[in-house]
């Protein structure tokens, strides 16, 4: 989840765009990353995704930016130490966890993915979204 880049740690998401000012969330500065599931995740559909991010702190555990995504179903697995703040701005989806629990949402919702979640998520239409992730880097134990 957590790689290093150019000598700093980063965000699975491009490079590191850390500065101590607030960042707006706008395509303007952001490259685009076509991204999708693992072909052995999907369950439905092709579900490519798009990728802005806007920004990534110095330790690569916190990013935060624009997401689209096709429709489409994939299974999800987030790490117990791994949480996803998201604000959709269009479209409609679904998380369904392994137990059968399901929450849909849609255009103007938002919600948290908690860390240890796993389940399917699955896109009805075309979904874009502000997301922020924290993925904390956890020491082996030894």
């Amino acid at each position: 989840m957590v790689q290093a880049v150019a000598g700093a740690a980063c965000h699975r998401f491009t490079a590191c765009n850390r500065m101590n000012h607030p960042v707006a969330f706008n395509s303007a500065g952001a490259q685009p990353e076509a991204i999708s599931p693992a072909p052995e995740r999907v369950l439905r559909d092709d579900p490519q995704q798009i990728a802005w991010n806007h920004d990534t702190d110095a330790t690569g555990q916190f990013s935060a930016g624009v997401r689209q995504g096709e429709p489409g179903a994939w299974r999800v697995r987030y790490d117990a130490h791994e949480e996803e703040f998201c604000v959709l701005l269009e479209g409609r989806m679904t998380l369904t966890a392994d137990d059968g629990t399901a929450r849909q949402f849609s255009a103007g919702d938002a919600f948290v993915v908690p860390g240890g979640f796993t389940g399917v998520w699955e896109n009805h239409s075309r979904v874009r979204k502000h997301d922020a992730i924290m993925a904390l880097a956890v020491p082996a134990s030894g």
